[in-house]
Formats: structure tokens, C-alpha cells, sequence
């Protein structure tokens, strides 16, 4: 358990990146695409010494779990899609910057959001197990938990939307193969693709 907090509090701490860009002045969405991106090439360097090398440090042992030992690592998948999704989504048209809450990264915030504060929370009520399915209490806390964090930033319904997506891909690890499909990677993905989708097309209301 001790362990399993430890990875929790290293995956809460990417919640500091959108933070900054919310809250620190100067910050803007290109520093926050760079950053990812440097992040995503320091961490394929670590994967491919630990998969390939074969140089198996202690923290490995701290933060990575047993199906993960021949796989690439879950923090892997975390900058991975955090990185995709800070990249995908647009900068802001001349008209959103003048409110921040409607630039089109307000998509990419809330899923990444979803990943280092939602993920975490329902790690820890789930005990960290590997199922292919988690309890139905933990994925109510989870989505609500998500929805929440999505709320400031997007329409209501993309913002329930996307935290169904969210819900599912964090409660629903399929195994294809023999390699399981970390939430790690599906969360952000899912979560943004979703809650675009529905800012784009669908009423702010679903009344």
C-alpha cells in the first residue's frame, strides 16, 4: 500500500503543469506543449534502458507494477498522452484569448486534469489492483471526481460527457494479447477526444 501511495503522489504531480498555465503569469500553452514534450523524450530514454539495456534501477521497483515489468511503464503512457493531447488541440483563436476558459485547450486541461487528480483518487479507493473492472463505488467517486474538474472549463454536458469517457477508460483496463491497456494512456485520450467532440457539436444544454 505504502508503494502504491508513492505512485499515486508522483502521478498528482502533473497536475502542476496545467496548473501553471492556469495560474502562473507568463505561462503559456506552447510552454506547457514543450515541457510535455521534453517530458515524453526523457521518459522513452528511461523505457528504453530499463526494456532494452536491461539497467533495472530501484525507483523501478517503487513505481512501476508487475505487468508492467516487460511493458512500457504507466508514467511512460501518462507524458505520452498528455503530451498527444496538449499537442492535438489547437491554440487559441484572437476572440477565445480573451477569456481563458473558452480556448480551445480548455479541452486538454480538464483530461489532463482527469488523469493526475481523478486517476489518483480512484487508485487509491481501488487499493491499486489490477482488474479488468473496478466497483461500482469507486467509479461513481471517479466520475464524479472528473466531471468536477471538468466543469470550469467546458460546456456541462461535454464536461458529464467527458467524464463518463474518463470513467470508463479508468474503470475498463481490457488485456489484448497479453498487454493491458493502461488508463495511463486512455484517460486523457478519451476524455479530450470526447469532450471536443461534444463543444463542437453538441448544445450546451441538453435541455
Amino acid at each position: 500500500m505504502r508503494d502504491e501511495i508513492v505512485r499515486r503522489m508522483v502521478h498528482a504531480s502533473g497536475t502542476a503543469v496545467p496548473l501553471a498555465y492556469l495560474f502562473v503569469p507568463g505561462v503559456e500553452w506552447i510552454h506547457v506543449q514543450a515541457l510535455l514534450v521534453a517530458g515524453l523524450g526523457v521518459a522513452l530514454v528511461l523505457e528504453v534502458v530499463r526494456l532494452v539495456v536491461g539497467l533495472d534501477w530501484w525507483i523501478y521497483e517503487k513505481l512501476t507494477r508487475e505487468y508492467e515489468q516487460d511493458n512500457l511503464a504507466g508514467y511512460f503512457l501518462a507524458v505520452f498522452s498528455m503530451a498527444v493531447v496538449a499537442l492535438v488541440f489547437p491554440p487559441p483563436s484572437a476572440a477565445e484569448t480573451l477569456v481563458r476558459g473558452l480556448e480551445p485547450s480548455r479541452v486538454a486541461v480538464p483530461a489532463i486534469l482527469m488523469l493526475t487528480i481523478a486517476d489518483p483518487v480512484s487508485g487509491l479507493l481501488g487499493s491499486g489492483e489490477l482488474r479488468t473492472a473496478k466497483e461500482v463505488t469507486v467509479l461513481l467517486v471517479t466520475f464524479a471526481v472528473a466531471t468536477l474538474l471538468a466543469v470550469p472549463f467546458v460546456t456541462p454536458l461535454a464536461a458529464v460527457l467527458g467524464g463518463v469517457a474518463a470513467t470508463v477508460a479508468d474503470g475498463i483496463k481490457p488485456v489484448i494479447s497479453g498487454y493491458v491497456i493502461d488508463d495511463n494512456l486512455s484517460i486523457p485520450l478519451a476524455s479530450a477526444a470526447v469532450m471536443f467532440l461534444a463543444v463542437q457539436f453538441l448544445p450546451a444544454s441538453p435541455l
